[in-house]
């Protein structure tokens, strides 16, 4: 019976550790560019029973192990803003922004400008060049995006256009081990970056959040009613020791 109340234990720590991961995805389904993550189980075989009088093998006993989560680096759906400071990436890149001292990334592509001119985040964080940031004129209108990145503008009444720099785009070996920090940003980490020429700038759009809204409440409730089912069968086994107790404790008159 002890085996049992601790498979169950074990499955319930993981199951609300899943219900963290899921509540997280869900609350930022309408984050743009976020990665939704995803909860990683393993069966783990122990055998707790050590004498040498069992008359066959000892039976392994089967836990629940939360291995860790794996990030879902899927492109997420494109949404037209006709804003021109607006940007998506098709493809697996991301935009090196300056932040907390240093180079981070972000899929979030929803720039404005700061009082200085500068090309900057939601959260106020300088987008980088291949140069460094993004700065326009206070004359600068009609901005253009190439799909590789080179922003140019028209200055003042001059009819020929003014390059002010190329967004600068990185990728990774393996994306899925980019650190999060929050504010949607991610830090390298252990992953190796590299200048990207494959993915393409769309000028005017937004990517949305790739986490899948109805998919991640079903999946709630499937984790809700797993602990419920498990709550009541530790209850049943915590009954059925309980009464084992009051009968071996008993005394024949």
């Amino acid at each position: 019976m002890q085996n049992a109340l601790l498979i169950g234990l074990s499955r319930q720590m993981t199951l609300e550790r899943q219900m963290d991961v899921i509540a997280n995805n869900v609350a930022n389904a309408n984050t743009n560019g976020f990665k939704a993550d995803h909860s990683l189980f393993e069966e783990y075989l122990n055998s707790n029973a050590r004498e040498d009088n069992f008359i066959g093998a000892d039976r392994r006993v089967s836990y629940v192990q939360d291995r860790g989560t794996f990030r879902d680096v899927g492109q997420g759906p494109m949404e037209p803003t006709k804003n021109p400071l607006d940007m998506a990436i098709s493809g697996g890149a991301y935009f090196a922004v300056q932040a907390n001292g240093g180079e981070l990334y972000t899929r979030d592509g929803k720039f404005s400008l700061n009082s200085t001119g500068q090309l900057v985040t939601a959260d106020g964080n300088l987008v980088l060049g291949n140069s460094g940031p993004i700065t326009f004129q206070p004359t600068d209108h009609d901005i253009n995006v190439a799909p590789d990145g080179t922003v140019t503008v028209l200055e003042g009444t001059a009819r020929t256009d003014s390059i002010r720099g190329k967004i600068r785009m990185v990728s990774f070996d393996d994306p899925t081990r980019l650190t999060k920090l929050g504010a949607n940003l991610y830090a390298a980490g252990s992953a190796n970056q590299q200048a990207d020429t494959k993915s393409t700038l769309q000028q005017g759009y937004i990517e949305k959040s790739n986490v899948n809204a109805v998919s991640e409440m079903t999946h709630m409730v499937e984790v809700m009613r797993s602990y419920t089912a498990v709550a009541n069968l530790l209850q049943q086994q915590s009954d059925l020791h309980k009464s084992a107790i009051e009968k071996l404790a008993d005394v024949p008159a």
